[in-house]
């Protein structure tokens, strides 16, 4: 018992030094003006500023309730322990473990401090050279980030889909929203290697496929990214992803090219012309955005070798199903021998090798 009472005050001890380090005093306050700010008359106004504030007093609320709900724990956890309860002994061992792994997950969100880390996230898959194979592959890869996102509990949307001919999908596009999913998966930018036995042809020859993975941060602000009108060639068509009659019957689906840069965003998951639109334009943000940080990043990177982008030459992950099974990160040579966990969503010590290693 003496041992676990150790233990518990270790924690309170990490706790006290995470609570600091996350400011959550000065966050306290942040909040207290935004409920002021909430509960003002004309505050719904403005619709687009009255929801950012509101998202942003969810996301402050949530870290602040997971930090006092910490506190308590422990504080309820030593009680217990200074009671030298042998019975309960087993219990409160299970409870620390839990608060340390609780812990541990706020201490990894440290890493996670850019500009748009804690935000959400634009994920989008493309389906490389291979046919249906490939076509696949793009899909299987589809499933894991959603699952994953789901361990999370992070709540995803789609905004546009292709699928392929036979089976698979050519390309999609999703809107992660969650606390931190853009700085957990942006690491994900790259090209992700499969090879199997093909479940497409009668011999099951092994085969091997190719996906490419890219994540862009949600960018809420028109400061950080500026877009003229007059930039923009705005085409509406019928979408051809699922959705029923009216989606089919009706140009719900938006196509907008920005002609600077001759980047092209499509959006048609949603029912309404001008929501796929708003999604389009969330999407050319993000896009303009990444082009922005990439041309950043390669004056800084000249001195230091080679600039990579999320190329396909950039491969970053192996998923092998056979002749034997793996999955190994090429960046950090993290691996498991369970794939099946892995491409159901059980990826966190790959991510989480992956920010450890770009904050390095």
């Amino acid at each position: 018992m003496e041992q676990l009472i150790q233990k518990l005050k270790t924690l309170e001890k990490r706790l006290f030094s995470l609570e600091k380090k996350l400011n959550i005093g000065q966050k306290i306050k942040d909040l207290g003006q935004l409920d002021t700010e909430s509960a003002k008359s004309d505050f719904w106004t403005d619709i687009n500023k009255a929801t950012k504030t509101m998202s942003k007093i969810s996301f402050l609320k949530q870290e602040i309730e997971n930090i006092n709900n910490l506190k308590d724990r422990l504080k309820d956890a030593l009680a217990l322990a200074d009671l030298k309860t042998q019975d309960m002994t087993p219990d409160l061992e299970k409870e620390a473990a839990r608060i340390e792994q609780q812990i541990a997950g706020f201490e990894f969100s440290l890493f996670l401090s850019g500009a748009y880390d804690a935000g959400s996230a634009l994920l989008s898959l493309h389906a490389g050279q291979g046919g249906v194979e490939a076509m696949d592959w793009a899909q299987v890869l589809l499933r894991m980030y959603l699952r994953f996102s789901e361990r999370k509990n992070w709540k995803t949307s789609l905004i546009s889909e292709t699928r392929g001919e036979e089976a698979g999908i050519k390309s999609a596009t999703i809107e992660i929203d969650g606390l931190y999913a853009y700085g957990y998966l942006k690491n994900e930018a790259g090209t992700h290697r499969l090879v199997r036995q093909s479940p497409f042809n009668a011999d099951h020859l092994r085969q091997t496929s190719f996906a490419l993975v890219e994540v862009l941060p949600v960018i809420e602000e028109a400061k950080d990214v500026s877009i003229s009108p007059d930039d923009l060639e705005v085409e509406t068509f019928r979408a051809s992803a699922p959705g029923g009659q009216n989606v089919q019957k009706v140009e719900t689906a938006v196509r907008i090219r920005h002609k600077p840069s001759k980047i092209v965003v499509t959006a048609q998951s949603e029912r309404s012309q001008a929501q796929n639109k708003e999604n389009a334009l969330k999407l050319l943000r993000a896009k303009l955005f990444s082009l922005q940080e990439e041309k950043r990043e390669k004056e800084q990177k000249k001195l230091k070798g080679e600039f990579k982008t999320a190329s396909w030459g950039n491969q970053i992950r192996n998923y092998v199903l056979h002749p034997y099974k793996l999955v190994k990160d090429l960046r950090t040579g993290v691996e498991s021998n369970d794939p099946q966990a892995v491409l159901d969503g059980e990826m966190e010590k790959f991510i989480e090798a992956e920010v450890k290693l770009s904050n390095q």
